[in-house]
């Protein structure tokens, strides 16, 4: 059996890695973060589900095609890949239409 450790969890590298200060804030320093922000973020993470789509279409395909370099099981990986990164942004999407409409229902 495996011996299993878990590291300490370091919150000010994941403070970091976030790209936020101590304090809670965006950092300006950090690269990337002046320039584009939540726009740039959306864009990057629909081309990431929009790669993971196509490599599991191609997987299939070649799956297909008898090509003995490519698995089942990578296949089905990649299928659920794509599937889960799919459902994860219509979710986002969900969420700020439902946040817009509630913005947009507010009396001024």
């Amino acid at each position: 059996m495996t011996d299993l450790r878990l590291k300490p969890f370091d919150f000010q590298a994941a403070v970091a890695r976030a790209g936020l200060r101590p304090d809670g804030l965006p950092r300006t320093d950090a690269p990337g973060a002046a320039q584009g922000g939540f726009r740039t973020a959306m864009a990057d993470a629909l081309k990431d589900v929009s790669r993971t789509q196509l490599e599991a279409q191609r997987l299939q395909r070649e799956l297909t095609l008898d090509n003995p370099n490519v698995s089942l099981e990578e296949t089905m990986m990649a299928m659920q890949k794509a599937q889960i990164g799919f459902q994860a942004t219509l979710q986002v999407r969900n969420r700020l239409v439902s946040a817009y409409t509630e913005i947009m229902n507010m009396q001024v």
